[in-house]
Formats: C-alpha cells, structure tokens, sequence
C-alpha cells in the first residue's frame, strides 16, 4: 500500500489510507515520508513502514512542499518489483510508482495533483507566485509535474476515485475512467445533539483553498449571529486579526470537544469546493444541518431542502442569502433524517466495497497466477463465511 506522505491521522485521505490498511492486514506500506505523531500511528501497527529519500531530509515535515520537484524522483526510486498488488491512495504522487506488465496497480485517486492542473492560477495567486521570474519558475516546475503525471496515470491498471465530481476530473485530465468509491467516514463516532445553540461552526484546516476568510467576512454583516471556527493552520493568525466581533477563532481542538461543537451548532458552514468533504458528512452525522457552497462533492453528499442549503457563489453577500434561506425554513429540518443520510458513507460499507473491487480486478489477471490464485481462495472463503452466517 502506497501513500504519498504521512504527517497526520486526521486528513481525508490519510483515512482512506489507514482503511485500506485494515481491510489487508498484511500489507506493506510505503511513503516518501512518515512522520505521525506516536499518538496517531495505532493504524501502523504491525506494518512494515518503507519510506523514500525524503524520510532524511532536514526538517522535511515543515518544508514538504518546496520539495515538490524531487518528489517524482523519490517516488519512483521505492522498489515495488516483489509486489504483485499494489493499492495507492493518492493525492500527489503515489501513482507514480513504477510497475511491471504481471503487477496489479489499482489507485484510489483522491484527485489529480490540484496545483498543476485546473487550480494551477489559483495556486499561482495564492502563493504569491503570478507575477515575473518567479511566476516563470513556478509555471515551468508545475508543466515538469504536469507531464510527468500522464505517464504516471499510464502505470495505473483501475482507477477508483472518491466522488463523481473527482471521477470527472480524472476522465478530463487522464483520459480514464473511474469507478466511484465513496471515502469512509466514522458517522458512529458522532451522534446528534438534543439541544441546539444559537451559533455557526466551520471546522476546516485554515488554508487559503478552504475559504474560512470568506465566511469571517460574510458575519461582517450578521452581527446578530455567532460564527465559531474550529481548525488550525498557516492562516490562523491572519485570520483572527480579521476577525468581527461575533466570530471566535477556537485554533485547533479536541475530537471531544469538536463533537460538542458539531452536536450543538445552529448549522454547519463551508465555503470551499471540495472533492468530497468529509467533515460535511460529520456534521450530517450529528444531525447538523450544512449550508455549503453548491459545488464539487457537496452535490453529492448534501441534499438541498432536506439535508442542508445551497448558495450559489463563494462571494460574502451569496453566503448571507444561504444563512437567510436556512433560517427561513429552518424549522423543516429534521435532525434524524439528516444523519440517517450520513450513515450511507459509513466505514464498513466502504472497506466492503473496496475489497470486492480488488478481489474482481486480481480474478482478472492473466499474466499473474499467484495474484488470481490468492483472489480465488478470498472469494472462495468469503462465500464459505458468508454462506455459513446465513
């Protein structure tokens, strides 16, 4: 099981990657780095950990990103050739690795590399890199990685991709299909809450791509409603300082305590256009009503009318009318039919789903009789154990 890098528990993908994990407990895990905290690593447990080059590089877990043009080199350089299946989740580079014509490669795809493709000038912006050598820099290293993308998306076998919006994206940029697999997220884990209080929650990494600067300035106008903001990341000082009144900044909190936050909240806000958007499906999971940007994976994780509210436009006047349109009908709401719709993205469901897809893929391999041996013994035991269950 390959991963692009592993500094957190608590990202999207990184969930995807630890479910992955326990569905083969056998797996060997390879990443150009890992550097969890020893809190985070449970999932690891009993895995052997291969890392790149890139494990000893100084600091690595703070300056990853500047790295990004040794990272097809780092990635290729992981020796895979004892393998005869190979799952990658990735969001970078971990498709990238190199496999033989009798190798399985099957690659959950959180999405194509979003700064050298269709946010490449948002990116730019953002970073402060649009403008002379620098934007000529910039725009040279992310064609590299453009085209060395292709090729990498060549050595995948199946593509499977978390959400239809991503599946697009994928067919766009590689010209492939996709099989739509949606993430796990732990809806057990959350549960609704009896008693509502009279204020917003946005809990999301403060980074520029996550639009929280765009909600702060939405409550500039609302100033008979509380925004509460859960979340850590390079923009929190920035953003505090901007801050009206009726917005507070908590930094980054305990599950414990972002679960009471979720349970309690008047209603969920995001602004950004997600792939998928899991903490969008934690807030369903508590009953909690989202008012989200129509966008992205939203579209397919909120219901409009039923599960939460649509606007229309990441501009601060577009979220107003969402908040409005909310508190009109607010009433028609209901908190368990919300989270009985959160619980379709369940954990279970998705380890399921995703080992039934490797098993049909390995059946499926010719040139491989070690690798459709072993898928026609899981089958076979499978069936047994379901059959004797029954």
């Amino acid at each position: 099981m390959v991963h692009d890098w592993l500094l957190t528990w608590h990202g999207g993908s990184e969930r995807v990657a630890a479910q992955i994990v326990r569905e083969f407990p056998g797996a060997d895990v390879y990443s150009l780095f890992e550097k969890l905290p020893q809190a985070d690593r449970a999932f690891l447990d009993g895995h052997n950990v291969y890392t790149s080059f890139l494990q000893k590089w100084p600091r690595v877990e703070r300056y990853y990103r500047r790295l990004l043009p040794l990272m097809p080199l780092a990635i290729e350089a992981l020796d895979l050739s004892g393998y005869d299946l190979i799952l990658s989740s990735s969001h970078a580079v971990a498709k990238g690795v190199i496999t033989g014509p009798s190798q399985l490669h099957i690659c959950y795809c959180h999405t194509p590399v979003r700064y050298a493709w269709d946010l490449q000038h948002q990116y730019l912006r953002e970073s402060h890199l649009d403008r002379g050598l620098r934007r000529l820099l910039a725009t040279s290293m992310l064609q590299y990685i453009r085209m060395w993308d292709l090729r990498a998306a060549a050595g995948v076998d199946v593509f499977l991709s978390n959400s239809q919006f991503v599946a697009r994206r994928i067919e766009k940029v590689y010209r492939r299909e996709a099989t739509v697999l949606y993430p796990p997220v732990d809806v057990d884990d959350f549960e609704p809450g009896a008693d509502r209080d009279n204020f917003y929650l946005v809990v999301a990494r403060l980074v520029p791509y996550k639009r929280v600067g765009l909600l702060l300035q939405a409550f500039e106008n609302l100033r008979d409603r509380r925004l509460i903001v859960i979340g850590d990341g390079p923009l929190l000082k920035e953003l505090r300082a901007a801050a009206p009144s009726n917005v507070s900044l908590l930094g980054r909190q305990s599950f414990a305590s972002m679960h009471e936050h979720l349970r309690r909240a008047r209603a969920f806000l995001y602004a950004a256009e997600e792939d998928f958007g899991i903490s969008i499906v934690e807030a369903q999971a508590c009953g909690t009503p989202v008012i989200t940007y129509g966008a992205g994976g939203a579209l397919e994780t909120v219901i409009d009318g039923r599960t939460g509210i649509f606007f229309d436009q990441q501009t601060p006047e577009s979220v107003r009318q969402g908040i409005r349109r909310f508190e009109a009908m607010e009433h028609e709401f209901s908190y368990a039919a919300i989270r009985d719709h959160a619980l379709r993205f369940n954990r279970d469901d998705f380890g399921r789903q995703f080992r039934a897809i490797v098993l049909r893929e390995s059946l499926k391999q010719e040139f491989n009789p070690v690798l459709r041996e072993w898928a026609e013994n899981q089958t076979a035991n499978r069936i047994a154990l379901e059959a004797a269950n029954w």
